[in-house]
């Protein structure tokens, strides 16, 4: 064979990875072995062996034989002791039912006992908001974990029961068979449904037989029982009752759900100008008492804590809120339950802090009080935690554990609300607690508490009463102070007394103090005396000066507010010399300073800061401002309430609830930057502040005083801080990425349902379900409206609709381009020939005799005309209903080509006013004419002794000419054109125009128009339109499309897919993260 092959060889190529193998003759060549070729660059693959297709069918059909399951190779096995113990032991299931009360909801009568499924149960805190699921570690943090669920809000609706109720409208219980098509709105009627008993007839059998019971009863101890009218009324409500148990109630008692949700009222307004005198009878044994006897609103709010109620406390500056709150902690400390406490700031909270220990411990021993904040946490697992709202919200989310135990949340400084970066915390903590817990809203008076308050209560379907104050416990004195040395302290001028009287006299004396005074200054100095620029020695001297004077009559301790920190200490460091304490005081505060201090570390207690501000407070000057340290502000606070700081400067932070009344309040200005701008005060900024004038108790009246450095303010400026109207609260709700990823974690919470119940959506959704009633109507409407049977309307009438609807709008919009031209101005004056469209589908011609006249201050478009008017004998006198109007409403009738109105026998006029928007067409004719004395000669032959005169000649040639109009046009006369005559050079507009001329040439073409009852069927399916329109807008109006913030939520969910956060609902694991990371709001 060799010898045969000697001079060539060949080799085996393999075609690809098909399998075919071809053999490749090479000549002149000896080879003692031949190549495996391929037309693949690497060669071919591995794959099966010869038998491809019995390795196929053996790979596939008989996995379990592959090599990877040959266990033996791989698995091990170690021998160990058996424990024939562990066999005997199972651990027990959790229960899956749980036995229920059941009670007459008015009367409290035990009906019996329930088994009812509680699968809850035996859920964890990251798959179940049930308030029975098991709780979490002790390890875990007090905020909870950001993989737990929140409990479930209160006054939410379950999405569970929505699909229950849902898939429940679509199966036939007596039949036990789904009678609803996918797709379809109707139901399926079944053959047999006549031969079955209907639902409403097994009713009436079962109260039969309870009847009939009864009466059995009654034959049987008839002989033994001698009863008189009483039993047998008792028997009578007795039998009521058993109806109302069984849901038996008669239709006529039985009121729907929708009417009695209609009527709830969820916000009452307490008087408290009324005493509580059974106040001691309704609570016999008070859960916390004071030293004092209670106010009336304190009384109030007693009483209904006591019923677990919720309130909204808005009192007056230093009237005693705070001692609602205390009640509260002590009724949940009977009551082995907890209590929280938020704050807006954290200098309010360490201050409730020192507070409640201070005034609840020593009455209740065994309560413990906590203190978490963003900087430290003492005793978190107390009974009362005074905590900051946005913590609240933490734990709110998080699903922490607490909240389990919580019997009052106490939300204080409500108005902080209004707050443009915070105020959203307030409305989000709100909606998501849970229905166990009570809410106590403290507040400064504002306008809107009980609009406010129903909110709340309809928002958590809980009823929630508001008790204001009418006035403050201590009145305020309001000076101006224009002195700037010790001979001119006493220059101090009222400027509202006690009693809220705006003093006018007292603010001239003060602007003619400084006015003498400037022009002293400008003959001594030239043209550069003055105050009106104010240097640092300056305002020292005018702090001398007032400090000195409130010294000598007793106006100490003394609250200086300042709008900048900055201000605040160069203030405190220009009286450096001023000593205000005793020296047995300043012991006292040495002592308490090193006490406090102490806690610092050696480097830290040589701080230029502490330094600093201990020599300041030996002297009894304090500042307090966002700027000092914390350790250092609460001993400032702390020395302040001791009576050790007589001077304090501060900034506005510390009117924000904190609980430190001094005798005077300063202000070093009235004018402060809110971020963007220079302003004045606030009203509630300002009563805010100069509330804090005025110990409850110790001082007669309150003294606020007003620096005068420059100027004196202006008085209107004065006066509308002093006495305006406090601002209302408002909502500030906004969307935040972390709250949409908190929301979509869980399945059952919709970030829809968080918007639709913000106070922002609150006057839009309050009538939800009187919109909801409405639209059952109108569906119960819709559905007796029998449709068009007419062979001809049928085929198009509701695309003419279409047509005719979208040509009205079109011109309409027309008209109003047309007639705010300055073309329109000139063109529509007296004399000018217009038409008018009657209800009979013909135009009126009209001659225009008057237009109102350009002082009124209104466009063309909201004018009026005086017209006169060609009239049918028949309408003359009542032109105006005649005159199809632009406020009618379904003015939308067939479309008709029309004609000039010409009357039939003896024609007549009437002279009327109408609206501008009124005129059908402005034509190009015109006349000159005498309007006024048309005008004049109509109103005076409308009075009865000259009815009978005939009209003046002005009159007369006015309507023959335009009779001899309509007579010589009958088809109309020529039209204005909107381009050419009025000057339209709107592309857009020019392409309106283009659009109503189609489709007015449209409209001809439609089959339905040859119909002889066209204007009957045309105004069955108007009606039938227009109910549906309506229905959609309250649908639309129930829906979520209608939500304020619906387009911003939408675009935020399209950021968070595209950061790859939102993958699919549930969320990914990573939105766990960003839901807690603050950073994420820069996107």
């Amino acid at each position: 064979m060799e010898e045969n092959n000697k001079g060539c060889g060949f080799d085996i190529l393999d075609i690809g990875c098909s399998g075919i193998n071809e053999v490749v003759i090479t000549p002149n060549q000896q080879k003692m072995k031949w190549k495996h070729l391929s037309t693949l660059p690497c060669g071919l693959p591995v794959w099966f062996e010869n038998n491809r297709r019995k390795k196929m069918e053996e790979y596939l059909c008989e996995a379990d034989k592959l090599k990877i399951h040959a266990f033996n190779n791989t698995q091990g096995f170690w021998p160990r002791e058996k424990e024939i113990e562990n066999a005997m032991v199972a651990e027990l299931c959790a229960v899956q039912t749980s036995i229920k009360v059941e009670r007459n909801p008015k009367t409290g009568k035990l009906r019996g006992f329930n088994e009812v499924f509680s699968l809850e149960s035996s859920s964890s805190g990251s798959s179940s908001m049930a308030l029975n699921r098991q709780p979490c570690a002790l390890s875990e943090p007090i905020k909870g974990k950001s993989t737990n669920f929140p409990f479930f809000p209160g006054g939410m609706d379950h999405l569970e029961t929505k699909r229950i109720e849902e898939d429940s409208a679509e199966l036939n219980f007596v039949t036990g068979l789904l009678d609803t098509p996918p797709g379809f709105d109707g139901h399926i009627k079944f053959d047999d449904d006549k031969s079955r008993t209907a639902p409403g007839e097994v009713q009436d059998f079962i109260v039969s037989d309870v009847q009939s019971y009864t009466d059995l009863e009654d034959l049987e101890y008839s002989d033994h029982d001698n009863s008189d009218d009483e039993c047998d009324d008792k028997q009578t409500v007795d039998e009521k009752e058993e109806k109302e148990d069984l849901g038996l109630a008669s239709e006529k008692t039985a009121e729907p759900e929708q009417e009695k949700e209609k009527k709830e009222k969820w916000a009452f307004m307490i008087d408290v100008s009324k005493p509580v005198v059974d106040f001691h009878k309704k609570v016999l044994n008070m859960a916390h008492k004071w030293d004092f006897e209670p106010d009336t609103f304190q009384k109030q709010a007693i009483v209904k804590l006591e019923s677990h109620d919720s309130v909204f406390v808005a009192a007056h500056t230093s009237a005693g809120k705070t001692a609602v709150a205390e009640y509260a902690i002590g009724l949940a400390n009977r009551h082995k339950t907890k209590t929280i406490y938020t704050s807006p700031i954290k200098a309010l909270s360490n201050q409730k802090f020192r507070d409640f220990k201070k005034n609840l411990v020593p009455s209740h021993p065994e309560l413990d009080i906590g203190l978490i904040t963003g900087d430290v946490q003492i005793k978190p697992e107390a009974a009362c935690l005074i905590m900051t709202t946005e913590i609240l919200r933490s734990m709110l989310y998080n699903g922490s554990d607490v909240i389990r135990d919580v019997e009052w949340v106490i939300f204080d400084e409500v108005h902080y609300i209004n707050d443009p970066e915070r105020g959203v915390v307030w409305e989000e903590v709100i909606i998501m607690l849970p229905d166990h817990v009570s809410i106590i809203l403290l507040s400064a008076t504002v306008p809107n508490t009980l609009e406010f308050a129903d909110w709340i209560g309809r928002t958590k379907r809980k009823k929630i009463y508001v008790i204001s104050t009418p006035k403050r416990p201590v009145p305020l004195e309001h000076f101006l102070y224009t002195g700037n040395s010790n001979k001119t302290s006493s220059e101090m001028f009222v400027l509202l007394d006690q009693n809220n009287v705006f003093q006018t006299r007292g603010y001239q004396m003060a602007a003619d103090s400084i006015k003498e005074r400037s022009s002293k200054g400008k003959e001594m100095s030239g043209a550069k005396g003055g105050r009106s620029h104010m240097n640092l020695k300056s305002e020292k001297n005018i702090w001398l000066s007032l400090v000195t004077m409130l010294e000598k009559k007793e106006k100490l301790p003394v609250v200086a507010f300042t709008f900048s920190r900055k201000k605040c200490d160069d203030n405190a460091d220009q009286l450096g010399n001023l000593n205000l304490i005793t020296s047995l005081e300043r012991s006292k505060t040495q002592v308490l300073m090193q006490k406090y201090l102490a806690k610092l570390k050696g480097g830290d207690r040589t701080l230029p800061q502490v330094v600093r501000m201990q020599e300041l407070l030996k002297r009894g000057i304090g500042v307090h401002h966002s700027g000092i340290l914390p350790i250092l502000k609460e001993v400032i606070e702390i020395l302040f309430q001791e009576g050790l700081v007589k001077l304090l400067f501060a900034t506005e932070t510390f009117a924000m609830g904190v609980n430190m009344p001094a005798r005077t309040v300063v202000f070093d200005s009235i004018r402060k930057h809110d971020g963007s701008s220079f302003r004045n005060l606030l009203p509630g900024e300002y009563v805010q502040m100069a509330g804090r004038a005025g110990r409850r108790g110790k001082d007669i009246t309150g003294t606020v005083i007003i620096l005068c450095k420059g100027d004196v303010p202006e008085m209107a400026e004065l006066y509308s801080m002093m006495l305006g109207k406090p601002i209302s609260l408002h909502s500030q709700f906004r969307l935040t990425y972390s709250m949409i990823l908190n929301l979509l974690r869980v399945e059952q919470l919709r970030v829809q349902e968080m918007m639709k119940r913000s106070f922002a959506e609150f006057n839009a959704h309050r009538d939800a379900e009187t919109i909801k009633h409405e639209a059952e109507k109108l569906e119960a409407k819709l559905s007796k409206i029998e449709s068009v049977d007419c062979l001809l309307c049928n085929k198009d009438l509701m695309s003419y609709h279409q047509a005719l609807s979208e040509l009205t709008v079109l011109r309409e919009q027309i008209k109003v381009a047309v007639l705010s031209t300055s073309f329109a101005q000139k063109a529509l004056l007296p004399g000018r020939i217009i038409t008018l469209e009657t209800h009979n589908n013909q135009k009126a011609l009209a001659i225009v005799l008057q237009v109102e006249s350009d002082g009124s201050g209104k466009k063309l478009v909201d004018k009026s005309l005086t017209v006169l008017s060609i009239l049918d004998n028949g309408t003359a006198g009542d032109a105006l209903k005649s005159i199809k109007s632009i406020k009618d409403e379904n003015h939308l009738e067939p479309h008709v080509k029309t004609k000039l109105l010409l009357p039939e026998g003896p024609s007549t006029y009437d002279i009327f006013q109408i609206s501008v928007m009124d005129v059908c067409d402005i034509t190009t004719s015109k006349m000159k004419i005498e309007g006024d004395r048309i005008i004049q000669d109509h109103r005076k032959r409308m009075q009865p002794r000259f009815s009978n005169d005939p009209p003046s000649r002005s009159t007369v040639i006015v309507r023959q000419e335009l009779l001899r109009l309509i007579e010589a046009n009958p088809e109309g006369l020529e039209v204005m054109d909107p381009i050419k005559d009025f000057n339209i050079r709107d592309l857009d507009l020019v392409d309106v125009l283009t659009r109503k001329c189609f489709l007015e040439d449209l409209l001809g073409t439609f089959v339905c128009t040859t119909c002889p009852k066209l204007k009957q069927h045309f105004s069955l399916v108007r009606n039938e339109i227009t109910l549906r329109e309506n229905l959609n807008h309250l649908q639309f109006l129930l829906s979520d499309d209608s939500l304020q913030l619906i387009k911003e939520y939408n675009q935020r969910i399209e950021i968070c897919t595209i950061q790859k956060l939102l993958l699919f609902c549930p969320v990914l694991c990573s939105n766990n993260v960003a839901a807690v990371n603050p950073t994420l709001q820069k996107l």
